[in-house]
């Protein structure tokens, strides 16, 4: 996949932990671990502009586009 999610890094960056995360934008800690962790295919709109209003972030901050070559 050529799309690399970086949560994790903005959240030591904002010293945010999962759970404060989790409650502030209404998202189950599982659901959020999963972004976290980059073991998701998709993410709603509505909850990355939640995840970005909590954050004081932009979109690229959590998204990173690589190319890798490969083409799905």
């Amino acid at each position: 996949m050529s799309i690399i999610l970086r949560l994790d890094r903005v959240m030591a960056d904002r010293k945010i932990s999962l759970n404060e995360l989790s409650e502030r934008v209404g998202v189950s800690n599982v659901n959020l671990s999963k972004l976290k962790t980059g073991k998701v295919s998709a993410i709603r709109f509505s909850t990355l502009n939640a995840i970005c209003r909590v954050l004081s972030c932009q979109p690229g901050d959590i998204l990173e586009f690589i190319d890798d070559g490969s083409e799905e």
